[in-house]
């Protein structure tokens, strides 16, 4: 089964979605400004073992909303409940990325994990603004000052308010791919040009609102987190952050890797997803996992301007 379809949240508004392979279901979630496309690259090799469950998050992917007034993380977060409940899933494994791993937490403090099976975070804090007792949201020093600042620029240039964003953070190869105006950062600007700014600086405000450390400890199943090392957003520090307040918790870093390290490494992220849902159905514990950050050795090759599509989705 390969198709777009949709379905009917419990407050009338129609979702998008991708569906695709068959077997164990594994839900991927996006980041902020993506849509379900972003997980394309990976469908070959996934759908062999696996029924893929691809959604645009709400006021994403181009879909115009009729019902939505105030999108936010928590609504995010119903969503993923009405298409698990839509669809009749159960031992769920779900992989969020960036505001897909904000989500996936808001969900388990809604709704908890009874329904899911395994988690993969990539790149991702449970807190995006930082202060005098939290360092390990966006770029270590991002405070409420600088958080409202962004969405005073967003709200009169969108689209560069969001390049700069990505541009002026941890990752050299992005800040220099901006400021030579490169190829791709010309297409990510003219993609976020034709998006509508307002429902998605409303979800980026809940997301800056947002306070999800609390959650960490409550999830209860196996979580593999996904690190970049050149993470344009966030520090070590974060990773090892929620390696120390998950209880089965796996932390695997990629050297060289922007905030998307599974669309720099593909074929790498899928081989240890894979080794990761392995393990559904058998005994899988806090003593059995290795709670030191693996280093996958993925090579020095440089990485094309293309950074700049992957790491503005947040």
């Amino acid at each position: 089964m390969d198709a777009m379809d949709t379905f009917t949240a419990d407050d009338g508004e129609r979702l998008h979605l991708r569906i695709a392979g068959n077997g164990i279901p594994v839900l991927f979630l996006h980041g902020w400004t993506s849509s379900h496309a972003v997980w394309n690259p990976l469908l070959p090799t996934l759908t062999a073992g696996y029924q893929v469950f691809c959604p645009d998050a709400r006021c994403h992917g181009g879909h115009d909303t009729l019902v939505t007034t105030q999108p936010s993380i928590k609504r995010l977060a119903r969503d993923v409940l009405n298409l698990i409940d839509h669809y009749g899933l159960n031992n769920l494994a779900v992989v969020g990325h960036s505001m897909g791993a904000l989500t996936l937490w808001q969900f388990i403090r809604d709704y908890g994990c009874a329904r899911l099976s395994h988690l993969c975070i990539i790149d991702q804090s449970p807190k995006l603004v930082t202060d005098t007792e939290w360092a390990y949201g966006i770029y270590g020093d991002f405070d409420a000052i600088r958080s409202q600042q962004l969405i005073t620029e967003m709200q009169v240039d969108f689209a560069e308010a969001v390049m700069r964003l990505a541009a002026y953070g941890l990752n050299a190869r992005a800040l220099n791919g901006y400021e030579r105006n490169s190829a791709a950062w010309q297409a990510l600007r003219r993609y976020l040009h034709a998006l509508k700014p307002g429902p998605l600086i409303a979800i980026w405000e809940s997301l800056v609102d947002a306070d999800l450390r609390d959650v960490l400890p409550q999830i209860t199943i196996p979580t593999l987190v996904v690190w970049g090392s050149e993470s344009n957003f966030y520090i070590p520090g974060t990773a090892k952050y929620l390696r120390d307040h998950i209880a089965c918790c796996r932390v695997i870093r990629y050297p060289a890797a922007d905030h998307s390290p599974q669309l720099q490494y593909p074929d790498r992220f899928v081989s240890e997803l894979h080794d990761f849902l392995g393990g559904l159905g058998m005994s899988y514990s806090a003593s059995t996992i290795d709670r030191d950050t693996q280093v996958a050795i993925l090579g020095s090759n440089a990485m094309s301007d293309l950074v700049a599509m992957r790491s503005t989705q947040l």
